[in-house]
């Protein structure tokens, strides 16, 4: 039983098919984490042997770290703020890049209870990077912001299958 998963509401038989597939390929994956801070990460490594695929990953909470860490570009956060869709994309390929994966993933949105920059709670965008290019998402997610950041989570892994699926 893997509690974190549980608790996450996320399937511990996909984690662990995709922290497989990835090492099956020798490909792995890093992370760029604001509103989730770090439970991605903290996910995919609850599967035993997945040392050999996540490389790492940014808890970005604070603006100046996006662009200090994860390399997003400062103009761009002062000209839409930190909750935008590019942002997610520029998180995940930081991500990738700074960290020397295949794979990186990026989150920023707002967990609530109060709006963050006019965002309403709930707002998430993901970002997922690849060997092929980047894309994104986004969600609107009803509920606490604990409810808003396991939403997250499982949004992001899903991505990544969907991505790993498609190579």
């Amino acid at each position: 039983m893997n509690p974190l998963a549980t608790a996450l509401g996320l399937s511990e038989d996909k984690l662990v098919a995709l922290i497989a597939s990835l090492k099956d390929r020798g490909e792995t994956v890093a992370t760029a984490e604001s509103l989730t801070a770090g439970l991605v990460t903290a996910a995919l490594t609850t599967v035993p042997g997945s040392s050999a695929v996540v490389r790492g990953g940014f808890v970005v909470y604070a603006t100046d770290l996006k662009w200090g860490l994860a390399g997003v570009d400062p103009e761009l956060l002062a000209a839409r703020g930190a909750v935008d869709p590019e942002v997610a994309v520029q998180l995940a390929t930081g991500a990738r890049d700074r960290c020397g994966a295949t794979w990186g993933i990026g989150l920023t949105g707002v967990a609530g209870p109060d709006p963050q920059d006019g965002v309403a709670p709930g707002t998430v965008h993901l970002g997922v990077a690849g060997p092929t290019g980047a894309n994104v998402a986004t969600i609107t997610v009803a509920g606490d912001r604990h409810e808003v950041r396991a939403a997250s989570v499982r949004k992001a892994v899903d991505l990544l299958v969907e991505r790993d699926a498609g190579h």
